[in-house]
């Protein structure tokens, strides 16, 4: 299908409409002190070492928390992927 097609267009048309937001803070680099004093990536969790190699965690910006771009198509592949979403995100975006 052409669900992660759609889901790019989609997230660009969000910037185009809004603008670019802040990363958030426990996704953010932190190669100098200061950036470490201002607890930059100190509540990352590396998803690999979750289960099944996912970490619940806030990967957008908080303005757009909470917001979906992609969403599976209506085939057996899809589905699957649905299903694993759900199963990852919960309720969060509504898989």
């Amino acid at each position: 299908s052409n669900a992660a097609y759609t889901a790019i267009r989609a997230a660009q048309a969000q910037v185009r409409a809004q603008g670019v937001h802040p990363v958030p803070v426990p996704l953010r680099n932190a190669p100098t002190k200061l950036m470490q004093e201002l607890g930059y990536g100190d509540a990352y969790q590396y998803s690999h070492h979750g289960a099944g190699n996912f970490a619940y965690q806030e990967f957008m910006p908080d303005a757009l928390s909470g917001t979906r771009f992609y969403d599976p198509g209506d085939n057996p592949a899809e589905a699957k992927i649905r299903e694993r979403l759900r199963a990852w995100w919960q309720e969060k975006y509504s898989y």
